[in-house]
């Protein structure tokens, strides 16, 4: 019961941020925050948007399967968040937009424009509905079930809250949420370290001592060009998944783009860029921590690497404190980049979709609409209960955003127009031969593709948009 009092408690202060935030709100308060939210909030606040209730559970497992060599890829993300401060965000911020699809309708056509924003709804609402049914099974499994919530329930009443905050202020209330949330998270965080350490009566310098000498603290892999946790792969793949998966997302822009002036954009995305690195670095660290408990208390290790930490957190065994602050850590996580994302596929379908962004009656239908979809895909999940399917959608909503990808390239990098009537069976037959040449050179080469399949798509859709969609006049934009 306490937990569920402690939950309801959190949404309460939830509550209060939205009320506070949503004075005189419209339209533009919804979709853009008026632009007048201070960058370090933001910057803040993105820390824990970028870190979804699936990472923080799943990070600290990492260690298991693959050392400390997530770190890798997280090294390339701050080169990735360089790249959109200073090669995405001057173009958003100079044509003044609302939506980053409607880029693509001013510099490739109208069909580029839709096709863009349909291929980001598409990865949206399956990508995080995905991350929210995992979480939703989390807190179903070690908290609700024990009191006889049915599923549906759950699912129902938390996508209604996330709904309840965000649907008058929007991103302006998600601005300062975030923050909030960002804060829980890592409160959870250093409780649950603290919590360990003191179960092992280590000092400071003990747990860096254990960590560093552990197995698993190995960070680096160069001299193994066919694995997944190459440098190489990791690193530009980090780049290209920043790039990608927020200068090309409208959920992880929007936000972004609610700032003051360009200059704070960037010191945003610079800041919370680097600060991502050392935030993951801790959540492995927690991981080898939890190890080396389990070690010491003759624990026997999950079967699978995501059960690590909630099998010492929500089973009680470092106290009911840190049990309370999990449950807190793994709500905030999961919640703020949930409503980001009903938010933000709210403000494509009103925005690009149906072109009325000033229409509030459409924007309020619109926010409801994804709220019932948001639940109908969690319950979908639930109904299928498979971990093989969740992994295949996982796997499409990677090969998704490569066409984004070579969309924008081809924008940015070239000053060439193109036939507009091609670019959806372009941006439909990318994924599609990405998927034939993994399976491909996976059976005659034994080669498997991992996150540089993002880079191979999008190049794919780039090739094909210039061999097809060069033409050399202005005829058939739209």
């Amino acid at each position: 019961m306490l937990i569920i009092v402690t939950i309801l408690a959190y949404f309460c202060v939830l509550l209060a941020f939205s009320k506070w935030t949503t004075r005189k709100a419209d339209n533009d308060t919804f979709y853009r925050g008026n632009r007048q939210s201070p960058w370090y909030m933001v910057a803040f606040g993105m820390v824990g948007a970028s870190i979804s209730g699936v990472t923080f559970v799943s990070v600290p497992g990492m260690v298991l399967v693959s050392d400390m060599t997530y770190i890798q890829t997280c090294l390339g993300f701050i080169l990735g968040y360089f790249a959109v401060a200073f090669l995405l965000l001057p173009v958003y911020y100079r044509l003044n937009l609302t939506t980053i699809y409607s880029y693509l309708r001013q510099r490739l056509g109208g069909r580029s424009y839709k096709t863009g924003a349909s291929f980001f709804l598409l990865s949206k609402m399956t990508g995080a509905a995905v991350r929210f049914y995992l979480v939703c099974m989390i807190l179903q499994t070690f908290v609700f079930d024990h009191y006889g919530i049915p599923f549906p329930v759950t699912a129902c009443v938390m996508v209604g809250l996330i709904w309840l905050y965000t649907r008058r202020g929007g991103i302006k209330t998600l601005v300062w949420t975030d923050s909030f949330q960002t804060a829980c998270m890592f409160t959870a965080l250093f409780l649950i370290i603290y919590q360990a350490m003191r179960q092992m009566d280590m000092s400071v310098g003990d747990m860096f001592s254990a960590i560093a000498n552990d197995s698993h603290s190995r960070m680096f892999v160069f001299d193994d060009w066919q694995s997944k946790q190459n440098f190489w792969k990791q690193f530009l793949s980090g780049i290209f998944i920043v790039i990608v998966m927020t200068g090309l997302d409208q959920d992880m822009m929007q936000k972004n783009l609610t700032c003051k002036n360009l200059r704070d954009a960037q010191k945003d995305m610079c800041t919370y860029g680097f600060a991502f690195a050392p935030v993951n670095l801790l959540f492995m660290a927690l991981g080898i921590l939890l190890v080396i408990l389990a070690q010491r208390q003759g624990v026997a290790l999950p079967a699978a690497p995501d059960e690590l930490l909630p099998m010492f957190t929500a089973s009680g065994y470092l106290g009911m404190a840190v049990v309370v602050f999990f449950t807190i850590g793994i709500v905030a996580a999961s919640f703020s980049s949930a409503d980001s994302a009903i938010t933000a596929m709210t403000t494509c379908l009103c925005v690009d979709i149906c072109e009325r962004s000033s229409d509030e009656r459409l924007r309020k239908r619109m926010h409801v609409m994804v709220s019932i979809v948001f639940i109908m895909f969690i319950l979908l999940f639930r109904l299928l209960n498979s971990t093989s399917i969740i992994d295949a959608i996982y796997i499409m909503c990677s090969y998704t955003y490569g066409p984004l990808l070579g969309l924008f390239a081809f924008g940015l990098l070239t000053k060439h127009q193109t036939n507009d009537k091609y670019v959806p069976y372009i941006c439909v037959a990318s994924p599609l031969l990405c998927f034939a040449l993994d399976k491909t050179i996976a059976s005659t080469t034994g080669y498997r593709f991992g996150y540089e399949l993002l880079m191979l798509n999008g190049f794919l859709t780039f090739a094909m948009l210039a061999v097809l969609g060069v033409l050399p006049d202005k005829t058939n934009r739209d």
